[in-house]
């Protein structure tokens, strides 16, 4: 019987319309290998076949990790991993039996295989081995980071700890693939150990006590190497500097996934931090590592054993072993406090960083104690010769040998040594040019490379950097995309449209001073005015809507409900704007991604102690709240009747009370119903962008569902309550069943309202980024399929719960230009 990878593969083929024959042909891999692994005759397979069989039958990202899910569920349900496609020669020293085998396999195949595809002996499948990124540790749980439900696993590892090496070691494959780091090959990262001035007392990094002589290790090594590299230092302590461009990214990617491949049980995770989003002069390194764990994977915020979130134990206990990718990105005046930091605490870790920026903060302070550090040293010619002809498409039958890049090549090897390096020759030397151009040149077969040899128009290694960086976000937008991420069709974006968009979104991670793109704070880039006034508008326009049409439905006049809608609509603008002021702009913060959802039935382990805290708070605020919109309701309308001073203070002053009464103590239920109905997020819950907005959103459209009829409910009785507890004391007060009514109404749907876009994430995504921007031509108004789209297109990174530009470089180069493209058109607002 086919286990689940081999009814998964045979659906997904059968699905793509192609026989056992045609997806053989296509993808080099034998018809024997196909029909062993869909009839469950062959288990395990090689990624590497994973892969080819995925890339031929042009699988959608879903898909494709659905197949990817499907080949590791055995290794990781804990059952005994069967032998692993055989290679070339143990197929040959197979052959006679799987010849018999295939004569008995084809009168079964016809009933199990809906297609009938007849047995044929096809090539052999090709004897690859198993390449270092698709290697995986036996415990890891691939749940794919673009599916914000993945399937639930049957045996899922019950340590968060493994649950967490799981599902990195899932979002770095993918994120690797994604990156076309194994297309062809990964390109040669090399290193040798730094220099003295750049590393501690070798003594310091190899743990030796007083008086014994330390002899220096010798770190030289590959990429392939590097989780060796950093267990044989036995601080565990590593930097990697290197100049932009130079691979510090990739090989910081390549040491988790090998490090997770060949990690013990007792060894902590390796996380990739992007340090630069770190201010140390506000947050601790262990608070901000456990901030961006939480981010990441919102799962973990959830209560330990103890009082800290289950992020906090981890990286307190030593469990998270952070690779702090960017320190040269940290803001200049705080990399001095930044490695001061990091000497304070003894963890373990992996720091990269360019080398003069690395320096500076060392001649201020010191050496990263107890670190031993690497350089990465420059791509060679025969580095070039061997990667960039195999990027190209196959050359015609006229000249097979002929190739785009051979007359680069041979320009470049005819050069002579005695004369400075070229212009080309010092730009290649970096694994992020070589991309680039081989993206512009190898990938687009009308752009021919050897124009980068004309030393007139490029006369230095900058203006062909320039020239690379320019022409990067054409070549990548030339074509459209068959497919989004989310499975629906690809709108397309214009080149020239784009560019701009994603200058914009540069410059506002230049402003804001951190390389995270995160679609929470997409609207900060706004001055704080403009966003405080924007929300404020927006609710007025909403909440005078809803009271309008309640007006004009209840009452039956135009007017009236015009009226009413824009006084309510003005007061509930002001209050609320005001509500976001003080809450956020005022104190510099933004609302952020809530780590939890909304569960009716309950279940162990939700977050009941917010309910106690939630119901004073929500009872002092809604009594504020309800007292200044009771004081200026009252205020307007008795003005409206009268201009006696007196008798407009006195109607001012009870209706403040009597709404402040009511307000204080509906909010105070309901913020204390939610806070009991609130449940944290599962510890296995995989992240990305679009995943986290859409538990927001969700978490949020039920926040919305609970808070309506509850706030509603709550404030329609108890207002009637409140008016025959207070008739005595503030004297004769006039308040109707219709009155309470029509007040329980507008302020279930205007509170929920007010709530979720003035004090929820989405609800600033959604006013700010989703109507705000759009409309001022900042941003396309389909925000998430534009980044998605960057994403595929190699644009930007994911990493984790945000996006990241491709390359610093890139981000400062789109930043630069968006800048000067700003100072001759007044279309885009600066920050």
């Amino acid at each position: 019987m086919a286990g689940e990878f081999g009814e998964v593969l045979r659906r997904l083929r059968t699905a793509a319309g192609l026989t056992q024959e045609e997806l053989a042909e296509r993808s080099e891999v034998s018809v024997r290998t196909i029909r062993g692994l869909e009839t469950g005759k062959r288990t395990n397979p090689r990624m590497t076949t994973v892969q080819q069989l995925a890339k031929e039958l042009a699988l959608r990202p879903r898909e494709h990790e659905e197949l990817l899910r499907a080949a590791v569920r055995r290794d990781r349900d804990g059952e005994q991993p069967a032998e692993r496609e055989p290679s070339a020669e143990a197929e040959a020293e197979a052959e006679a039996e799987a010849e018999a085998e295939a004569e008995a396999e084809a009168g079964t195949e016809a009933d199990e295989d809906p297609t009938g595809d007849p047995a044929d002996d096809g090539p052999g499948d090709p004897p690859a081995p198993n390449p270092p990124s698709t290697a995986r540790h036996p415990a890891a749980d691939p749940h794919p980071a673009a599916d914000p439900h993945p399937p639930s696993d049957p045996h899922p590892p019950s340590d968060p700890v493994e649950q967490l090496a799981a599902l990195v070691t899932a979002r770095w494959q993918r994120e690797e693939e994604q990156r076309q780091v194994q297309d062809p090959f990964p390109l040669p990262v090399r290193w040798e150990t730094a220099p003295e001035a750049l590393t501690d007392h070798w003594a310091n990094i190899l743990r030796l006590p007083a008086q014994a002589t330390a002899r220096p290790l010798d770190l030289d090594g590959e990429l392939g190497e590097i989780a060796g590299t950093y267990r044989r230092i036995p601080s565990r302590r590593l930097v990697v500097l290197g100049r932009s461009g130079s691979g510090k990214t990739i090989l910081a990617l390549r040491f988790v996934l090998d490090h997770l491949r060949t990690r013990g049980t007792s060894e902590p995770v390796p996380v990739i931090f992007s340090i630069g989003a770190w201010n140390p002069t506000t947050i601790t390194l262990r608070d901000w590592l456990a901030a961006q764990l939480t981010r990441d994977h919102p799962g973990y915020a959830a209560r330990g054993r103890g009082r800290e979130s289950l992020a906090a134990e981890l990286v307190e206990s030593g469990r998270i072993l952070p690779v702090l990718d960017g320190f040269d990105e940290i803001a200049d005046g705080l990399r001095r406090p930044a490695l001061e930091a990091l000497n304070a605490t003894t963890l373990p870790l992996v720091l990269t960083s360019r080398p003069a920026e690395y320096a500076a903060a060392v001649a201020e302070t010191d050496v990263l104690t107890a670190a031993a550090a690497i350089r990465l040293t420059d791509l060679t010619l025969d580095d070039l010769a061997a990667y960039l002809p195999r990027t190209t498409r196959k050359p015609g039958r006229e000249d097979p040998d002929a190739n785009a890049w051979d007359p680069v090549l041979t320009a470049l090897r005819e050069q002579p040594r005695d004369r400075p390096d070229s212009p080309l020759a010092t730009v290649l030397k970096t694994p992020l040019m070589v991309a680039l151009a081989r993206t512009i040149y190898s990938d687009t077969p009308d752009h021919d490379p050897a124009c980068l040899l004309d030393t007139e128009r490029f006369g230095s290694p900058e203006k062909l950097e320039d020239h690379l960086l320019d022409n990067f976000i054409p070549t990548v937008y030339r074509h459209r995309l068959h497919g989004s991420s989310s499975g629906g069709s690809h709108p397309g974006f214009d080149a020239d449209r784009a560019r701009h968009w994603l200058g914009y979104l540069a410059h506002h991670l230049t402003g804001l001073k951190t390389p995270d793109l995160a679609w929470w704070r997409l609207g900060n880039g706004l001055r704080r005015s403009t966003r405080t006034l924007v929300t404020a508008v927006m609710l007025g326009l909403a909440i005078g809507l809803v009271d309008g049409a309640i007006s004009l439905a209840v009452h039956g006049r135009l007017s009236g409900a015009l009226l009413d809608g824009s006084v309510v609509g003005l007061l509930a603008g002001l209050m609320f704007g005001f509500v976001h002021w003080l809450t956020y702009t005022a104190k510099g913060k933004q609302a952020t991604p809530a780590a939890v959802r909304l569960q009716l039935r309950r279940r162990p382990g939700a977050t009941v102690w917010t309910a106690g805290p939630r119901l004073v708070i929500g009872t002092l605020g809604g009594a504020v709240f309800g007292f200044a919109y009771g004081f200026v309701v009252g205020t307007v309308l008795t003005y409206a009747i009268t201009s006696d001073l007196s008798a407009i203070l006195h109607v001012a002053l009870v209706d403040g009370l009597v709404y402040g009464s009511v307000f204080g103590v509906a909010t105070g239920l309901t913020f204390c119903l939610l806070g009991l109905l609130e449940t944290p997020l599962d510890i296995d819950s995989a992240v990305n962008p679009r995943s986290l907005l859409t538990t927001n959103r969700g978490t949020v459209t039920m926040q919305l569902l609970v808070w309506a009829p509850t706030f509603g409910a709550v404030v329609g009785f108890g207002s009637g309550v409140a008016v025959d507890l207070l008739q005595g004391s503030l004297g004769p007060l006039i308040w109707t069943t219709e009155a309470a009514l029509l007040l329980g109404v507008i302020s279930g749907l205007g509170g929920a309202i007010g709530y979720a876009l003035t004090l929820t994430a989405w609800g600033q995504w959604l006013v700010l980024t989703r109507i705000w921007l759009p409309l001022t031509g900042r941003l396309p108004w389909a925000v998430v399929t534009f980044l998605e789209d960057a994403y595929q297109r190699g644009v930007l990174r994911q990493a984790g719960a945000v996006y990241q530009f491709r390359h610093a470089r890139l981000q400062q180069h789109l930043a630069r230009h968006h800048r000067r493209a700003a100072l001759h058109d007044d279309f885009i607002a600066p920050l």
